[in-house]
């Protein structure tokens, strides 16, 4: 592994928290992540359903280069790897388990997670080469689930994506999640749209506190 992509999943697995946006304009999206980062929040994926996502991806990397930890997601297609490291992506990340862009991915030299369901699909997914295993949809299944998976893949690091709350985001991390991904949950669509900025923000904050809380539980800390 090199020293880059072991700097990354180091910073995901300190953040714990990811943001995933899928923004409805370029300009929207980059106020949406500027919300976000008043509130705390610095682990930014980006995703292809976003329109222009590379161009995005090239401005919030000239914007705020090592402040924030910058990613890609939504990856569907091969030739995406590419363009996302060269955007100034440190991460990628793809919605399903799918081999040759699983092998693209592990092969690129940043952070790769691929995305799983089935037991048969986050084995095949490790086995690909990803560094995390993302659950997605969390939304059908819950933090038990994952707790289930870790019983005979202890090894695979995981994410979940989806189903993800500030009211249930320590139960997610009590159940063995590396880290997290959220996105409407942390970023309504309608509140960017109706340009409610103060209000993600605010939510912003409320999962960081979260998120903290729910590490100062596992280290056993009061």
């Amino acid at each position: 592994m090199n020293n880059e992509k072991a700097a990354t999943l180091k910073r995901i697995q300190e953040l714990g928290l990811v943001a995933v946006l899928r923004g409805p304009a370029p300009d929207v999206t980059l106020r949406m992540v500027e919300a976000l980062l008043a509130g705390g929040v610095t682990g930014i994926e980006i995703t292809y359903t976003t329109p222009k996502a590379a161009e995005v991806v090239r401005e919030l990397d000239r914007l705020y280069a090592g402040a924030i930890l910058l990613g890609m997601g939504t990856l569907t297609d091969p030739t995406q790897v590419a363009e996302a490291r060269s955007a100034g992506a440190r991460f990628i990340v793809s919605p399903h388990c799918e081999p040759e862009l699983g092998r693209a991915m592990a092969g690129s030299g940043l952070a790769a997670m691929i995305g799983a369901f089935t037991p048969s699909e986050v084995f095949a997914a490790w086995k690909l080469g990803a560094d995390v295993v993302k659950i997605f949809p969390g939304t059908l299944c819950g933090p038990g689930y994952l707790k289930n998976l870790k019983g005979p893949f202890p090894q695979i690091a995981t994410m979940p994506t989806g189903g993800v709350s500030v009211e249930n985001v320590g139960e997610w991390f009590a159940a063995g999640a590396f880290a997290v991904g959220a996105g409407g949950e942390l970023c309504p669509p309608a509140a960017a749209k109706a340009g409610k900025w103060e209000e993600i923000t605010a939510t912003a904050r409320r999962f960081v506190a979260a998120v903290a809380a729910a590490r100062q539980r596992q280290a056993g800390k009061p």
